[in-house]
């Protein structure tokens, strides 16, 4: 008998249930920080943090998930060992769910806060408004095993619903901290050099191969990197290009830059 069968389930048959009003309300970033939780409506996500030993604090499914997912679910619930979980119909689903089709699973977690480590390179992140592209260079940078992350203020949420999915379970595998200000950044100042990504006067990237700590900036999808910030910079960086097109998409750039980094540490 596996751990879940000696669980009773918490039925919710309303979607006014207090409950269910708190998911609703994690789709708003002032929730999200005021409770520091944040959801996650993925099995695959959740079922990776688990393997990793990273537990939600609840978890709400449906009959017809349970169903389908019969081994998704128990590793999930053996492996959190948590006393309960909640079952909800489709339609409670739908009224909180982000997702155009409900996915029958969302789990609550708390914000996972892991510093970074100055002994490897930094990647800044200034002014990223699209919460794809966020997530997508989150999850490439995990990749590329290049774990240390900073957003500034101006950046989309990273616990976004569509970072988050986009993200996938990079979103607990990484250090990544938030900077105000260019408090942080002007630390790293101090320990490494910086390099900013941008077209103009710019070196190629053979300039990081030159160098064991480094922090590389990348900019707003639409306006590059802010002009203060290209102030702090030691130099510049730019992927060579054909003039078929004038620049790449930033989570495209960032990827090519951290394959880079990476065959060279190799």
């Amino acid at each position: 008998m596996t751990y879940i069968n000696k669980l009773q389930p918490i039925k919710i048959t309303s979607k006014d249930n207090p409950k269910i009003k708190t998911l609703r309300k994690l789709g708003q970033k002032k929730y999200r920080d005021e409770n520091n939780k944040f959801l996650v409506e993925n099995a695959v996500i959740t079922y990776d943090a688990a393997k990793t030993g990273v537990i939600f604090d609840t978890i709400f499914v449906t009959k017809d998930f349970i169903e389908k997912n019969r081994e998704i679910f128990d590793f999930i619930i053996n492996k959190s060992k948590t006393k309960e979980y909640y079952l909800i119909d489709e339609k409670i689903n739908r009224s909180f769910s982000s997702l155009s089709t409900a996915s029958g699973i969302a789990t609550v977690y708390s914000k996972i806060e892991n510093k970074i480590d100055y002994s490897g390179p930094i990647i800044y992140l200034n002014a990223l408004s699209d919460p794809g592209n966020l997530g997508t260079i989150l999850r490439s940078a995990l990749a590329f095993d290049l774990k240390n992350i900073i957003i500034d203020e101006h950046s989309a949420n990273v616990y976004n619903p569509k970072t988050i999915s986009a993200a996938k379970d990079a979103i607990f595998k990484l250090n990544i901290e938030f900077d105000q200000n260019l408090k942080i950044l002007k630390e790293i100042k101090k320990k490494m050099p910086v390099f900013t990504t941008r077209l103009e006067r710019s070196e190629g990237l053979n300039l990081l191969k030159k160098q064991k700590i480094f922090c590389v900036i990348f900019g707003s999808e639409s306006h590059g990197v802010e002009q203060k910030i290209q102030e702090l910079s030691n130099n510049f960086i730019k992927i060579p290009i054909s003039n078929k097109i004038e620049s790449l998409n930033v989570a495209t750039s960032a990827g090519i830059i951290f394959y880079e980094i990476y065959s060279h540490n190799q």
